[in-house]
């Protein structure tokens, strides 16, 4: 690893991996998602009344932060509940909003 923790020579497979996880947040309805997620675990419903989103437009926005393992779910009964998975993201997210103040 270079002194700048990056990597001395990033593969580009890896690279690939880390434009697809950033690409992720390019999208504002995902952000608005995240940010729901941030406050506590929520369902598919939630997030659409919410938000007001319809409930498919909401679940494939999740099918898209699954696939990048930015957030967790769970079955609840018949409903499934979503969070963010990893504290990390939170602090991402949260120090994203604070630079767009300064």
């Amino acid at each position: 690893m270079s002194a700048d923790g990056t990597g001395a020579c990033a593969r580009s497979a890896d690279l690939d991996a880390l434009a697809a996880f950033f690409g992720t947040f390019a999208d504002c309805t995902r952000l608005r998602i995240l940010i729901e997620l941030i406050e506590g675990e929520r369902c598919v419903q939630e997030l659409a009344d919410t938000l007001g989103l319809s409930q498919s437009a909401v679940s494939h926005q999740l099918q898209s932060l699954r696939a990048q393992h930015i957030v967790n779910f769970r079955r609840d009964g018949k409903s499934v509940r979503y969070s963010v998975a990893d504290g990390k993201i939170k602090t991402m997210i949260r120090h994203g909003i604070d630079s767009m103040g300064e």
